[in-house]
């Protein structure tokens, strides 16, 4: 059910993205991330967003909806303890960016809906296969510099922080960004 339900955002994020693409500027970024959410040791994370600029706008503001995935899993083998957590993300973020000669620093901020979820077996201490999954809501506020390399292809790093309740989470980002 979740998949089904990424899988249509992504595919109504592309094709609100198309009619975008004829008048204004479009492009793609590939995200890698070191997540650091409260209460948890940090861990790595992919993403792919869309950056959108409709003629309409400001020139130096980007729409960017973002699909974004982490998962974490642990096992203690002496007690055949296994836990896993996962969040994947939909978020719709929009940046300005200062444009300058040799990079492009830029702060943004956005909202997005979390669905989290978290699984545990430990047989030796009577739980088996306990799962709980939950949808939340967050806003989160970035900030980065981006890097060309050539006219079409851009290195990008980043500071995101996600404010979800109870689940607040810092990410470093890094990544390629490509103008189609």
């Amino acid at each position: 059910m979740r998949l089904s339900l990424l899988s249509a955002s992504l595919v109504a994020v592309c094709l609100l993205a198309a009619p975008a693409r004829a008048a204004s500027k479009f492009g793609l970024d590939g995200l890698m991330s070191t997540v650091m959410q409260e209460n948890q040791s940090s861990i790595s994370g992919f993403a792919v967003r869309a950056r959108l600029h409709p003629a309409m706008l400001i020139d130096n503001i980007v729409l960017m909806p973002t699909l974004e995935w982490w998962r974490s899993s642990s096992h203690v083998d002496p007690y055949g303890i296994e836990s896993v957590r996962s969040d994947n993300t939909l978020s719709m973020d929009a940046r300005y960016e200062f444009r300058r000669p040799g990079f492009i620093p830029y702060v943004g901020g956005g909202i997005g809906v979390h669905f989290l979820s978290s699984r545990v077996d430990a047989p030796s201490l009577g739980i088996y296969d306990a799962t709980k999954s939950l949808t939340k809501g967050s806003f989160s506020l970035l900030g980065g510099v981006t890097i060309p390399l050539t006219t079409k292809v851009q290195n990008f790093l980043e500071l995101k922080y996600h404010h979800v309740s109870d689940y607040r989470q810092l990410k470093l980002n890094w990544g390629i960004a490509v103008e189609l």
